[in-house]
């Protein structure tokens, strides 16, 4: 029979019951404050996810053996409290179940639920803002507050990759958490901040996070908060590549495809990353 492509991440071929890996997706921009357009992202993921061969030369895999499943889009609500459950709620039965989530966003506010159900040791966060307002424009689940939210879930261990955008008080409570600026990145180099990073988690469980505006708004300007000066997206891969082993979840938000694909296709090749490192190296 003739095969046919389908609105689902490209390879994800096996049924729930037999997958390692949960793709979904969370088609939300209701928080957004400045270009909306975050919640074409999962589809624009997905679109540009068939652009690829499924070998990996890196890895030396084929993308489609590896037991993966992509059950679609969470139908969400307008009200971004009731979002965060519902992803909570995904996440939770994912994990349960003895898998690997990796979430297609949407903006950054839907992290918060998946963060919740996980609980990791340890949250690696690629991202040009800080995100650490305890609230903005009436919400507390704002795109703008996430890693605040995080950080009141008790996770202390929390590393800002790539940031370079905060208020003066925002820059003084990252002083208790670890900040890579993207200054200090581009200064020392992504091989020792990376080797840094390794250190630091150790064996822990981590919750992976990127958002798309941690690259240079120059290089994938489908952004809804877009950001020069930024980091690369051979930066992300490398990081990565290193963290993924150790990543209990794992999401890509913030992509608003209203560029010519540059965002989405980055994001949907550092998606295969997250899933072939992990497949690879994780014991």
């Amino acid at each position: 029979m003739q095969n046919f492509k389908n609105h689902l991440f490209a390879g994800c071929d096996s049924g729930y019951e037999d997958a390692r890996y949960v793709v979904f997706g969370v088609p939300y921009d209701g928080t957004t404050t400045f270009k909306p357009g975050a919640r074409e992202g999962p589809c624009a993921i997905r679109e540009f996810s068939w652009n690829f061969e499924t070998y990996m030369p890196s890895y030396d895999l084929n993308f489609a053996d590896i037991p993966i499943t992509d059950l679609g889009d969470i139908d969400t609500s307008v009200v971004a409290e009731d979002v965060m459950a519902d992803v909570y709620a995904m996440v939770q039965e994912i994990v349960r179940d003895g898998k690997i989530p990796v979430m297609l966003g949407g903006e950054h506010s839907i992290t918060t639920g998946a963060v919740r159900a996980v609980q990791p040791d340890c949250y690696v966060v690629c991202d040009a803002h800080l995100d650490l307002r305890n609230e903005f424009r009436g919400t507390h689940y704002n795109h703008a507050c996430t890693t605040r939210r995080v950080l009141e879930e008790g996770i202390k261990d929390i590393i800002i990759v790539g940031g370079r955008s905060g208020t003066k008080d925002q820059f003084e409570l990252a002083k208790s958490l670890t900040l890579y600026t993207a200054d200090e990145i581009h200064k020392r180099g992504m091989d020792t901040v990376i080797h840094e990073i390794r250190e630091a988690i150790g064996k822990k469980r981590v919750y992976l996070s990127i958002d798309a505006d941690a690259i240079d708004c120059c290089l994938t300007p489908g952004l809804g908060t877009p950001e020069p000066f930024g980091l690369t997206p051979q930066d992300l891969r490398d990081l990565i590549k290193v963290v993924a082993p150790q990543s209990v979840a794992f999401d890509y938000v913030e992509v608003s495809p209203f560029d010519h694909g540059q965002t989405a296709t980055v994001a949907a090749q550092l998606v295969r990353e997250f899933v072939a490192a992990h497949a690879k190296f994780s014991s």
